[in-house]
């Protein structure tokens, strides 16, 4: 066999890197490159691959998370509130938001389920607020605990801030219970009337 190596070789140029094998058969002849060589052309050929990615930093990957979870949250308060607006268990006067789910509780169970989700028992501060509160009372036909109790001693109407009481609407000859009626319950018309805390009224919340 006769091997004839190119005289002039560029190392990545396949097509001339390549020798001519003779064999005994002058019809046949082989077309090869060194190993070499021909690794080195077909990498040049070849894409290269990408390098390896860079992992995001612990901040940038803190707020991504953060993101997301007040984007869910912002959903699910939008979906509650069209939820709640759709059964007109929510309602909205001035600044305050006003809710009730219909359940009926003794007073000292009422406010707790109130301040449980952030809230206290509404009390009308003006005749709007107050309408506000009798549409609770109307539309699931039950009178409402308000807001407000009555001093031990001396009678006096109060905010459960202990903040003396700047509107009301009573119905009339009332108040009437002498003491013995502490808190204060709205009837279907939207006058007050003074009540023992141990009955079951409507719980309306605001916020």
């Amino acid at each position: 066999i006769t091997v004839v190596q190119p005289v002039r070789a560029l190392p990545y140029d396949v097509s001339i890197l390549r020798s001519s094998v003779s064999t005994e058969n002058p019809e046949k002849t082989i077309y090869c490159c060194p190993e070499v060589q021909c690794s080195a052309a077909a990498a040049s050929v070849l894409p290269a691959r990408d390098g390896p990615k860079g992992a995001k930093g612990e901040q940038v990957q803190r707020t991504d998370d953060l993101q997301r979870q007040v984007t869910a949250l912002e959903t699910e308060a939008q979906v509650l509130e069209a939820e709640l607006n759709g059964h007109k268990k929510i309602r909205k006067v001035g600044e305050k938001i006003l809710a009730s789910n219909g359940k009926k509780a003794d007073f000292v169970s009422a406010l707790q389920s109130c301040e449980e989700v952030g809230g206290t028992l509404a009390a009308p501060k003006n005749e709007e607020e107050n309408k506000a509160i009798m549409d609770f009372v109307k539309q699931y036909n039950q009178y409402a605990y308000l807001g407000i109790t009555k001093g031990e001693d001396s009678g006096q109407v109060k905010y459960l801030n202990g903040m003396p009481v700047s509107y009301s609407n009573w119905h009339q000859h009332e108040p009437n219970g002498k003491g013995k009626e502490k808190c204060v319950e709205m009837y279907t018309d939207g006058t007050w009337n003074d009540k023992k805390c141990n009955m079951y009224r409507l719980t309306i919340c605001e916020f």
